[in-house]
């Protein structure tokens, strides 16, 4: 695995978008200590420009506030084209239900437009929700789901689904050089506290000692990676020959009672555990196969959910000044 601009001369340039976002801030710092020049497109609808504090708003790095949806000119040459834009969690998915599915129709055929435009590597980041509530499990690439296209998690899974479609397509027709990461259950620094996930949601309702809430009897399975084991992976797909879908994530499973138990001890909180009902569609399982990404990328996650979570922990006392728990 190469990166396919050293032979050139100048520094790797890449374009991300969605990069003021959870994950693709975390690329942006990624690529920037990895010598890149760094675009970040976002229009902020989930985003933050908090995300990017610790960078220099200068020259390698370039934030441009704009919809992906709409026409997109960046100029001079892109190696890389990283498309992450998109609503990613439930809350924030049935809030923008109609951009949602914009941005994973109309924009992905945008920038799919612009890395063939440029000749440059595009990777889309898909996510495990192409599967559904599945069927099979863990889940391998070559399942292909039990998803409710009406459902109200449908607007995220039919988009994701939809993306994939016609990256492969922009693939066998235009000769893209196209990857496809199906992104597993992430956690990690930068996660909104709000966004309404499980880790953010557990650590801030146990931090602020108020109830921790599980919907259903929280049996339902998860299996979570940490940010910094999926960016790596992420780069690894990136620099790879390889164009068929590839599952990023930690096939350490638990339930979501187990999270919230394992939140409190670690946070150190008096938090009682309330339960909900459980959302419609709501996934009962899972985990991901990932022996495609060991064997062809030589990648695997090394952050278990106890160390990530202290990691994770620690940040969110930092916002939330609270060291004294």
């Amino acid at each position: 695995m190469v990166d396919r601009s050293t032979s050139k001369n100048r520094h790797p340039r890449s374009l991300i978008t969605g990069g003021a976002g959870f994950i693709g801030s975390h690329l942006v710092s990624f690529l920037l200590e990895k010598g890149h020049e760094v675009i970040c497109l976002d229009n902020l609808l989930t985003g933050s420009l908090s995300n990017f504090k610790p960078l220099d708003p200068k020259p390698p790095f370039q934030f441009i506030e704009h919809d992906v949806t709409n026409y997109i000119d960046v100029d001079g040459p892109l190696d890389y084209v990283l498309h992450f834009a998109s609503p990613a969690s439930p809350l924030d998915y049935q809030r923008f239900p109609i951009q949602t599915l914009k941005v994973g129709a109309l924009g992905t055929h945008r920038v799919l437009g612009v890395a063939k435009a440029k000749g440059a590597v595009f990777l889309l980041a898909s996510t495990s929700e192409v599967y559904g509530d599945p069927l099979v499990h863990p889940q391998h690439e070559d399942y292909w789901g039990n998803v409710n296209p009406i459902g109200p998690r449908g607007v995220y899974d039919e988009a994701k689904r939809f993306a994939e479609a016609i990256t492969t397509a922009y693939h066998r027709v235009h000769g893209v050089d196209t990857k496809i990461a199906r992104i597993f259950n992430t956690y990690g620094p930068r996660m909104r506290l709000d966004d309404g996930r499980a880790v953010p949601t557990f650590i801030g309702q146990a931090l602020r000692d108020e109830s921790i809430t599980v919907f259903g009897d929280g049996t339902q399975t998860r299996s979570f990676c940490y940010i910094d084991d999926l960016v790596e992976g992420i780069w690894r797909l990136l620099v790879s020959d390889y164009n068929e879908p590839v599952n990023l994530g930690n096939p350490q499973e638990l339930s979501i009672l187990e999270l919230a138990t394992m939140v409190k001890r670690q946070s150190g909180s008096s938090s009682s555990v309330v339960h909900k009902p459980l959302p419609v569609d709501d996934p009962k399982i899972r985990r991901p196969n990932i022996m495609r990404a060991t064997t062809i990328l030589g990648w695997k996650p090394n952050v278990d959910i106890e160390e990530g979570l202290k990691r994770t922990i620690s940040y969110y006392q930092d916002q939330l000044g609270r060291h004294d728990t």
